[in-house]
């Protein structure tokens, strides 16, 4: 099935300038999408057609931001810095990555797909927001001044403590799972006020195998209670001497912290963090997330001290070992994803999104077993999110249900035609519903 981004009334923000680039773009890479695969490997094709995407990316941003300015918007040093991210940081990964893999099919799906979810994500919600139409999730980042100094510090830390080479892919990391992540928080704060500095280290557990663990010689490739402790200080350590670097916090003692999972992580992430970063190392993907000032709310994990930590890491990696299947759920009702977690988290590692755009970040970062899909979402569907992943070598044999609320023939007979590999009505009783996903898995192994 091919591939195509398709454009709708509702990208359209009301400023013909913005709105004429922005369907350029989506032409641009819908003709990118298009390349047979015999064409994709004539690396002068893709070369050519990749240069026009990034000449026009870089009009598009140069005209909206001169609109900003004449309208006097508000965020426009938000926006501007987020488009210098992407120019700047993402972009010459992308590059990077396409000359050392000879401008492979697979290198240049990937340029694809980042593109393309950075673009439909960034018109959703950036550019809306300068009419006044959705919120910027990042308009609390921290000052550019200091983020790029933060960048700088992190970078050389990842180098001096990990020997780790490493390059920021994103200043907006939204929370999307990657890999089999190990997540740390730490709480810092000062006895004379209720101020708090939440910080979120993520890594791909691979990262800390080959590091850490090589360093203490263990020769396993799994996590054990002893790796974990030995992560944990590391990483205590590596947040001292990121915050050594910024007066303003230097007084700020550690408080509490967390070994979390993903769900927990989630419920964190919901705040709007002022540090979101996302790094490519030579072992995999690190983030570093700052939420602060803010009152912490309660039930985020439980605090680890000298009392506790044993059984606590005892209890985390048990959690961890009992993952079964991934199955990514995407719905744009909170009611929906939190019901169908609930229901299924004792058995199955469970992410959530809340649209078709979050979906496809989602499921390059990490891909799943299965994906359970709202078939009725807004702007980007669920016919879109299957569209997409068919069309991509990586992900098309992905599998996906539609979780749909039409139970009449003419409509379950429409979303069949979409040839998805199954479909569950939201109005089943849980039980039936999660007896479908369990047959479904039952009936894979005995393939």
């Amino acid at each position: 099935m091919e591939n195509q981004l398709v454009w709708k009334e509702e990208f359209n923000i009301g400023v013909d300038v913005i709105d004429r680039e922005h369907q350029r773009l989506f032409a641009i890479i819908n003709k990118l999408f298009a390349l047979g695969e015999e064409e994709r490997k004539g690396r002068k094709a893709c070369e050519e057609g990749i240069k026009y995407f990034y000449e026009h990316a870089m009009k598009h941003f140069a005209d909206e931001e001169k609109y900003m300015e004449s309208i006097h918007y508000e965020n426009l040093k938000v926006h501007r810095r987020i488009h210098r991210g992407f120019r700047d940081d993402t972009l010459p990964a992308l590059e990077d990555e396409l000359r050392e893999a000879d401008y492979s099919s697979e290198a240049v799906e990937h340029f694809l797909a980042v593109c393309a979810g950075w673009l439909i994500g960034h018109t959703l919600t950036e550019d809306m927001a300068i009419v006044g139409e959705k919120m910027s999730q990042w308009e609390d980042l921290l000052p550019q001044a200091e983020l790029e100094a933060m960048k700088k510090v992190i970078t050389k830390l990842l180098y001096q403590m990990f020997q780790l080479k490493s390059q920021v892919i994103s200043e907006a990391y939204g929370g999307e799972k990657f890999g089999n992540g190990i997540y740390y928080r730490l709480v810092y704060g000062r006895e004379q006020d209720e101020k708090k500095w939440e910080i979120i280290l993520v890594f791909e557990e691979k990262i800390l195998v080959n590091t850490v663990g090589k360093l203490m010689g263990i020769k396993s490739d799994k996590l054990n209670a002893m790796l974990i402790n030995a992560a944990r200080y590391t990483a205590s350590q590596f947040v001292f001497h990121v915050m050594e670097h910024f007066p303003s916090v230097r007084s700020y003692e550690m408080q509490e912290e967390n070994l979390l999972t993903y769900e927990e992580f989630q419920r964190v992430f919901e705040k709007k963090p002022q540090v979101s970063l996302l790094f490519n190392t030579d072992e995999g993907y690190f983030s570093y997330c700052v939420i602060a000032p803010h009152l912490l709310e309660n039930g985020i994990g439980t605090p680890l001290g000298v009392d506790n930590e044993v059984s606590e890491i005892e209890k985390y990696l048990v959690k961890r070992g009992k993952k079964g299947p991934k199955v990514l759920v995407v719905d744009d009702s909170m009611t929906i994803r939190e019901g169908i977690r609930r229901l299924l988290e004792e058995d199955y590692e469970v992410a959530t999104v809340q649209s078709g755009v979050a979906a496809i970040r989602a499921i390059t970062l990490d891909k799943p077993d299965l994906v359970l899909l709202d078939y009725e979402m807004p702007v980007c569907d669920g016919r879109h999110v299957l569209e997409m992943l068919r069309s991509e070598k990586e992900f098309a044999d992905v599998p996906v249900i539609f979780l749909t609320s039409m139970g009449n023939p003419e409509n379950v007979k429409k979303v069949l035609a979409l040839k998805p590999d199954g479909y569950l009505l939201k109005y089943l009783k849980p039980t039936e519903i999660r007896n479908r996903i369990d047959t479904f898995f039952e009936s894979r192994k005995n393939k």
